[in-house]
């Protein structure tokens, strides 16, 4: 090799070195400060995590609880993903990172963790925000401020909180940005993919690399969720003839006066009554009776409305194994748990429950619809698309292809089955600005009943394309 061959060789080895100790000593003081290095029961793993609190209102004391999995592989080139779950008042972090989509899940031997090899940092950087303040670990020092926490309340923290977590991790302020997740989360998503839509066209903050946003089974449009609700558990047999025409003779759920109509509310607490019988996110399966290892509870407990905003739909506790929400209750809970996620110090334990009853029973601001959302972000070039696990009752794929068909959006591809390792995985309609799909045999959390079809599902939305359409 000649004098001047090496030189270039000892250049180009010197530019890669830094590159890669850039990247990896891009992380801020806050951030090492966050890394999890000793999760009790961690299987072995190449990739990074971080968790720890970020606040954003100093003066009330609101800080948000996050866990981060960078992507499993060049975490610097693949995008972030901003995961919610719903309730409202449920855990992000009980729900989508450690049931769903995270690469650890809690197991039901002894309430341990294990890997998930359909984990979605398989294709993205993934984070995961107990959100509103009140949920999870996320709190406020300023009790007033639970009276306050609502739709636009929650959107406007949020956005906050990125913009700070921005800021503890720098190396991921210029990777594409995506919002995912599912059930009341259908409303957080949009209401929070506008905000920052509007920030960053009036320059009034930090520019975020919004590209798009994913939603499984969604909460969207209260009229057409209640009337989808409704008919889909006549359809399948929850319900008699005799409720459902009781109900469609007396019901409007257009206006919060169908609730005075005793005849109505009637017929929707016999729909209920009966969802109490069965798991309402999970129609064929079982449901959690209290003879767990755990003695839970979960599956007893009623049905929870909001007294304060009758037209938001009911709360009902379960899922594909329905007692996960005890496992991580008391996973979640243990001293050196909480120690290892910077929760709380190990001593001074927080008490972390998975849903904030609370939080639920006094939500006043709830969009009736955020399908006038879904249309501006179209004409603003984003990419929504939209997936329902078909034996979910609780948002039911009945009430979203209702709340799509009042988008009246032109038909791109027309409806046809979509395939997973050569077996149809569902259906598919491409409109022009919208992706809608079925996951054939999923509840409502779709990636804990299908973790291998929803990480296929996943890249492709990710890739802007749709998942095999043959064989």
């Amino acid at each position: 090799m000649s004098h001047q061959t090496m030189n270039i060789y000892n250049l180009l080895i010197a530019s890669c070195l830094c590159t890669f100790f850039t990247y990896v000593s891009s992380d801020s003081p806050e951030a090492l400060r966050d890394r999890v290095t000793d999760l009790p029961g961690q299987p072995d793993v190449s990739f990074k995590h971080y968790a720890g609190y970020v606040p954003v209102n100093k003066t009330n004391g609101r800080a948000m609880f996050y866990w981060f999995f960078e992507a499993m592989s060049l975490p610097n080139q693949k995008p972030l993903v901003l995961w919610l779950n719903g309730g409202p008042g449920c855990s992000s972090v009980g729900y989508g990172a450690t049931q769903e989509t995270g690469p650890f899940l809690v197991d039901n031997k002894e309430t341990r963790i294990k890997f998930n090899p359909y984990a979605w940092n398989k294709a993205a950087n993934m984070l995961f925000l107990e959100s509103p303040v009140g949920v999870g670990f996320s709190y406020s020092n300023t009790t007033s401020d639970y009276k306050e926490i609502g739709d636009d309340f929650t959107a406007r923290d949020t956005y906050a909180f990125i913009q700070k977590w921005l800021k503890r991790f720098p190396a991921y302020k210029e990777n594409d940005f995506y919002i995912a997740g599912e059930s009341y989360a259908g409303k957080f998503i949009p209401e929070l993919a506008e905000v920052i839509y509007d920030k960053n066209n009036d320059n009034s903050s930090g520019h975020i690399k919004l590209k798009g946003i994913l939603l499984g089974n969604p909460e969207t449009s209260e009229a057409e969720d209640w009337i989808g609700w409704v008919d889909y558990a006549w359809s399948h047999a929850i319900i008699s003839d005799e409720t459902y025409g009781v109900i469609s003779r007396s019901c409007n759920f257009s206006t919060n006066t169908t609730w005075d109509v005793k005849e109505c509310k009637d017929g929707v607490d016999e729909v209920l009554k009966q969802y109490h019988e069965i798991d309402i996110y999970s129609l064929y399966t079982p449901k959690c009776v209290g003879n767990s290892t755990l003695n839970s509870s979960v599956g007893l407990r009623r049905f929870k409305t909001n007294l304060a905003n009758l037209n938001m739909m009911p709360r009902l506790m379960g899922g594909y194994d329905p007692c996960l929400d005890d496992y991580s209750r008391v996973f979640f809970n243990r001293a050196d748990v909480q120690k290892a996620l910077h929760a709380s110090d190990g001593v001074h334990l927080k008490n972390w429950s998975i849903c904030n009853d609370a939080i639920f029973d006094n939500w006043l601001d709830s969009k009736p619809s955020v399908l006038p959302i879904y249309k501006k972000l179209i004409a603003g070039g984003l990419r929504i698309w939209v997936y329902s696990g078909d034996i979910d009752g609780r948002v039911p794929v009945l009430g979203t292809r209702y709340c799509i068909n009042k988008l009246e959006l032109p038909i791109k591809t027309s409806w046809r089955p979509w395939y997973h390792e050569k077996q149809v995985s569902g259906w598919l309609q491409e409109y022009e600005g919208l992706t809608f799909a079925t996951i054939k045999g999923a509840g409502h959390d779709v990636p804990t009943f299908k973790p291998s079809e929803s990480l296929a599902f996943f890249s492709a939305f990710l890739n802007g394309s749709p998942p095999p359409l043959t064989r």
